[in-house]
């Protein structure tokens, strides 16, 4: 089984003007992370802009991100579709270009019928045929659909369903999964903005955008909480409040990018439907991430 425990990026995938993947700006910010207290990388998930990349391109993303990254980090690839055969089938292109993990989100479209025996046919189709482990991702705010406790508690008694990426938020449901879940399985944080909250419960770590623009921060954070340093703990999980608020709920994946770039990353555009950030609004993210300590103070 493989232990999860740790921080995890879901990385931004950088594009050139003409809006293709930018591969060599990829190598570029991966060898950058590896330098930093991350435990491996998610691509091709939400803030990899998932949705608005091709089957082929995330295939070549992970195929590029596993020439970079060592074997003794994990790269899990966002490799959720709609249909549970074209799920099966990215999955095994993805382990084929290197992938240690995939993370799955629940299929959404047909809302009315994605109910709970629907994703959990879904889940354990994939999972009967996938060549690596599986990561469920809930993630309500973007799919609409949030999978219950017990859904996931019964997806977690497969071999080959490793965790959940709770992205719900909600604290009394993440100690609810850990307390009936096996030892094994790996509950995980979807959010910087429940972090803290979620390690007390029983998470083992975070796959989160903050981990992008303050790895060490959130290292300090898991190493703190290990420690039983609650207080100190505390203090760096305030501080990174509204850091994580701007590259999520406030600015999203452009704000997100934005951040890379102030911090020397390569951010870059996003894709189309989405737009850049207007120059208040980067002057907002300079603003932010500079009293939080992430960025130095103008002299």
């Amino acid at each position: 089984m493989l232990n999860l425990k740790g921080i995890f990026p879901p990385i931004a995938t950088p594009f050139t003007t003409d809006g293709s993947v930018d591969f060599a700006h990829l190598e570029s910010n991966l060898q950058r992370w590896l330098a930093q207290p991350i435990d491996g990388f998610v691509v091709s998930g939400s803030n990899g802009e998932s949705a608005l990349l091709s089957s082929q391109e995330k295939l070549d993303l992970v195929k590029t991100a596993r020439q970079v990254i060592p074997r003794d980090r994990l790269l899990i690839a966002g490799t959720g579709m709609e249909a549970t055969r074209a799920t099966i089938e990215l999955t095994n292109g993805a382990a084929q270009a290197g992938a240690d993990i995939a993370l799955i989100v629940t299929p959404h479209y047909y809302k009315s019928r994605m109910d709970g025996a629907a994703q959990l046919q879904h889940f354990h189709m994939v999972a009967d045929m996938a060549a690596i482990p599986l990561i469920i991702y809930n993630v309500p705010g973007f799919t609409g659909i949030d999978l219950s406790a017990d859904v996931i508690v019964e997806l977690s008694q497969h071999p080959n369903i490793i965790g959940v990426k709770e992205n719900s938020g909600a604290i009394a449901k993440i100690a609810e999964i850990v307390s009936r879940t096996p030892d094994h399985f790996n509950v995980l944080a979807g959010s910087g903005s429940y972090f803290l909250p979620a390690l007390a419960v029983g998470a083992v770590g975070g796959i989160m955008a903050l981990v992008q623009v303050a790895a060490q921060a959130c290292a300090d954070i898991h190493h703190l909480v290990r420690q039983g340093d609650w207080s100190a703990a505390r203090a760096i999980h305030h501080r990174m409040l509204a850091p994580n608020a701007t590259i999520t709920s406030q600015f999203g994946v452009a704000g997100l990018k934005a951040a890379l770039d102030l911090l020397g990353y390569y951010g870059g555009p996003v894709r189309p439907p989405l737009r850049l950030l207007t120059e208040a609004e980067l002057h907002r993210v300079r603003q932010i991430f500079t009293t939080a300590g992430l960025l130095p103070t103008a002299s």
